[in-house]
């Protein structure tokens, strides 16, 4: 297995199409940043759900999984399902973004989800933050859209079941979806660590990085 590591991670930004994506797709990740580096800044954006129960759950959610960090969070209102429709609000908040933070790290969906509001928020990403490493999360849902990672994060046990146990406490207005339960959650890390040779992992999708291997 190859390992590269980065430079010292201060600054993370993180965005979601919906409450809930960030972290479904990269809250193990945020965990194991915030335990390795207290005092972290950690800039949430999150388009839709604004004014409503689901802000809420993604203000407290977010809150727990970013321990010890510096947070902000930012839950707009545009509608579910319509973010090609709000495309100039959906880059006017990545660029008023763009202009007070210049973070070390973005988690972002990935560029072939299949849902639209996901699809649409990762490919505006890199108009907004063009010299950035950006790791593309991944959601189970029942689209079947799940492909091949190429960048993983190890998760100890610990991270992986208190992932989980956020993810229940936290979005209450979820755990009707058949999709949404400790299985699913536990189950793809599972397989992402086995992909990576560790006990649990998320998988993320990267389309472009620069190395530095002589530093």
């Amino acid at each position: 297995m190859i390992r590269l590591g980065g430079n010292r991670i201060d600054r993370v930004v993180a965005l979601g199409a919906h409450c809930d994506d960030i972290a479904i797709g990269a809250g193990g990740t945020l965990l194991s940043i915030c335990a390795a580096r207290p005092g972290v800044r950690v800039d949430a954006l999150v388009l839709s759900g604004g004014g409503s129960e689901r802000e809420e759950e993604e203000r407290a959610a977010l809150d727990a999984f970013t321990p010890n960090a510096g947070l902000s969070v930012t839950v707009l209102k545009m509608p579910d399902g319509r973010l090609p429709a709000h495309w100039d609000e959906a880059k006017s908040a990545l660029e008023e973004l763009r202009g007070r933070t210049d973070p070390d790290l973005i988690l972002a969906p990935r560029t072939d989800d299949l849902h639209q509001d996901h699809r649409g928020l990762a490919k505006l990403v890199p108009t907004a933050f063009r010299d950035h490493l950006v790791l593309g999360y991944e959601i189970v849902k029942w689209d079947g859209d799940l492909g091949r990672p190429n960048a993983y994060q190890p998760l100890s046990r610990e991270i992986a079941e208190k992932k989980v146990e956020l993810l229940q406490q936290h979005y209450a207005s979820q755990r009707h979806r058949p999709w949404y339960d400790k299985e699913a959650f536990l189950g793809l890390a599972r397989i992402r660590g086995i992909e990576c040779s560790s006990r649990y992992a998320e998988g993320f999708f990267v389309n472009k990085m620069i190395l530095g291997l002589e530093g």
